[in-house]
């Protein structure tokens, strides 16, 4: 486990005022690693609850201590079964409310369905509708790391603080890859070019873009609803009115913008779940004349074979943060490596509680981070 020094003494990290408690939401043990760091870090032993599920697949949430006056802390980890790890979150939260806490913060590293939050079709934006319900249940206060766009910020009527977990990724190139100076960040995709061009500004290092490849189903008619639907006939159109169409998209064959050839190569995103792309993108950059390949991003889902995928394939490492437990794929795949972050969210914790301003952990992150 990969962890950045403290920015302040570890003495100022444990200090908080009174009447603060961290609960776990979490009915899965394997998700209660990152709270217990925190609980840790800040000094304090979680709270008594119990979360568990009804023979019949409810869930049933217990608090068994006051927390009426209290600032109660609420940390969610994503489970796989991600459905069930909303509806702990949300019952807990209720639970608080009706017990009267003065403030219900959640923690919530990776917010669920942050990919869906794009009108496709005739879907629905499914993480305006997770928080308005997060909100509905009494939350006052979001904390929650690199959302996969900035502005689901906007779907909550709280406050939000979306922290980064890119100072951790930056620090462990400079100290864990010995050559990073002879690397090249690598953007996969046109649409991740901003977060690669952030990552080589930061390390001084020049940066390359893939594009090209097979268009994948987050950017697939993003707006394409077609709606009003197709007209058969052609008189229930008005003669004057004709609507141009617009041409379709055509991939071009893939090509790499940028030098890579006798490089390390870093391929930098937020997420890495379904890993085709990624594994697409290895084997570019192999062919192009990278002799090391990293991959990088905050969020390590690793759903279905990827642990197996990416053992078997052209990639050297994968670096992933905590804010998702991956514990099993790890020992799937000697390849995976985790940053823990949670020194970034003990630390919000602490400032929140104690009234203090969140701008320290914000310096020098711009619109692009």
């Amino acid at each position: 486990m990969f962890c950045v020094a403290p920015p302040e003494s570890e003495a100022k990290m444990n200090i908080t005022k009174g009447g603060l408690v961290l609960f776990s939401a979490n009915s899965n043990s394997s998700c209660m690693e990152l709270s217990k760091k925190i609980a840790e870090r800040l000094g304090v032993e979680m709270g008594k609850v119990q979360v568990y599920q009804e023979p019949d697949r409810e869930t049933r949430v217990q608090i068994q201590e006051s927390v009426r006056g209290k600032d109660v802390f609420i940390i969610q980890t994503v489970s796989k079964d991600v459905n069930t790890t909303i509806m702990e979150l949300l019952i807990m939260v209720y639970a608080c409310k009706t017990s009267c806490a003065k403030s219900i913060i959640g923690v919530v590293p990776y917010f669920p369905y942050s990919k869906q939050c794009k009108m496709r079709k005739r879907g629905s934006i499914v993480s305006k509708l997770l928080a308005s319900m997060m909100c509905k249940a009494g939350l006052t206060h979001l904390i929650t790391m690199d959302l996969h766009q900035k502005e689901i910020q906007g779907f909550f009527n709280i406050p939000v603080d979306n922290l980064r977990a890119s100072p951790f990724l930056l620090q462990y190139i400079q100290e864990e890859i010995p050559d990073y100076r002879n690397a090249v960040i690598v953007a996969k995709s046109p649409a991740s070019a901003k977060r690669a061009q952030s990552f080589a500004e930061r390390l001084r290092l020049g940066i390359a873009v893939i594009h090209g490849e097979a268009q994948d189903a987050e950017s697939d008619l993003v707006d394409g609803r077609h709606s009003p639907p197709m007209v058969r006939s052609a008189a229930a159109i008005h003669p004057s009115l004709e609507i141009p169409m617009l041409i379709p998209k055509e991939k071009p064959p893939i090509t790499v913008v940028g030098d890579v050839g006798g490089r390390i190569a870093i391929i930098v995103d937020d997420i890495i779940d379904d890993v085709d792309s990624f594994l697409a993108a290895a084997e570019t950059l192999k062919e192009r004349g990278a002799y090391k390949i990293f991959v990088m991003a905050t969020h390590g889902l690793l759903s279905s074979d990827a642990p197996r995928l990416i053992e078997e394939s052209a990639i050297d490492e994968v670096v992933v943060t905590n804010t998702i437990p991956h514990e099993i794929q790890k020992l799937q795949c000697p390849k995976i490596k985790t940053v823990d972050i949670s020194m970034t969210l003990s630390e919000a914790i602490r400032r929140i509680h104690n009234g203090e301003s969140m701008s320290y952990l914000f310096r020098n992150i711009g619109l692009d981070d």
